[in-house]
């Protein structure tokens, strides 16, 4: 498929914080309207493409979210954006890194939405943002095997951001929210998405220099659910319930069960 033209304001934005892009790419692939900017940017890095590829798009026409659910996508009404990165090159503990990526992004886009906006998104584990209990933003991070089905060399790491409420069904409203409607104003899409990507750079790079109690302390401070909260999970035996106890050096979250702490990698957890 081939990359539509990057608009003009896209393009000036994106100019203002080429010096913070690094290792991001500054020219990204622009497309008007795509099935998923994941899906381009897994078929780039399958094909060679290094780390820093960006893919941006207007619209989605299969977007998703964890776990196979569909990520609404309509034109002008959000941000749809995809990086490739290589957590796995990090100086020390590369399984560390990859492990806290999502987490950083988090960070990342929650510290963008921030200084755009003044509003202070919360991170829910482990890659929501919210307001207040509404849901604003979504992370997902998928790896990418190196061709002949050799060892995971690349993270396609995506996220959408509802910039106006057309970003989701009004039968969402009471779980769903957009930065327009908490404003009460528009906002400038583009400068909003060349900041998310200057400081996911910012801290990729905290990533890769192994700054880990960095992206940790930070995602700790936005995270007011990860400790005290009733949550529930699925597991082979049945339901389990418990109390959030934090999230460990690897990014796993903790639940206190009884005199019991468990470590929850992956899954669907359930807020109460």
């Amino acid at each position: 498929m081939t990359p539509d033209s990057v608009p003009a304001d896209l393009a000036a934005a994106l100019d203002a914080v080429a010096p913070s892009l690094a290792p991001l790419s500054s020219s990204p692939l622009f497309f008007t309207t795509i099935g998923s900017t994941n899906d381009v940017a897994a078929a780039l890095a399958g094909g060679g493409s290094g780390e820093g590829a960006i893919v941006i798009a207007e619209a989605q026409t299969a977007g998703r979210g964890r776990r196979g659910h569909s990520w609404f996508s309509p034109a002008g009404a959000g941000l749809y954006v995809s990086a490739v990165l290589a957590p796995g090159r990090a100086r020390t503990a590369p399984d560390r890194a990859t492990s806290l990526l999502t987490l950083s992004a988090g960070v990342a886009l929650a510290e963008a939405i921030e200084r755009i906006t003044g509003l202070p998104p919360t991170i829910k584990w482990p890659n929501d943002l919210l307001i207040g209990r509404r849901k604003l933003a979504g992370i997902l991070a998928e790896a990418v095997a190196a061709p002949a089905g050799g060892a995971v060399t690349s993270v396609v790491l995506g996220y959408g951001i509802n910039v106006s409420a057309a970003a989701y069904p009004p039968d969402l409203s009471d779980r769903v929210t957009s930065l327009e409607s908490e404003l009460g104003r528009p906002i400038e899409r583009a400068a909003l998405c060349a900041e998310t990507l200057a400081a996911l750079a910012a801290r990729y790079r905290d990533l890769l220099d192994g700054r880990f109690d960095a992206i940790l302390d930070a995602w700790r401070a936005r995270a007011p659910g990860s400790r005290g909260a009733a949550v529930a999970w699925d597991e082979p035996g049945g339901a389990r319930t418990g109390t959030t106890a934090g999230v460990d050096e690897m990014g796993a979250l903790l639940v206190r069960r009884g005199d019991r702490v468990e470590r929850i990698v992956a899954g669907e957890v359930r807020w109460l």
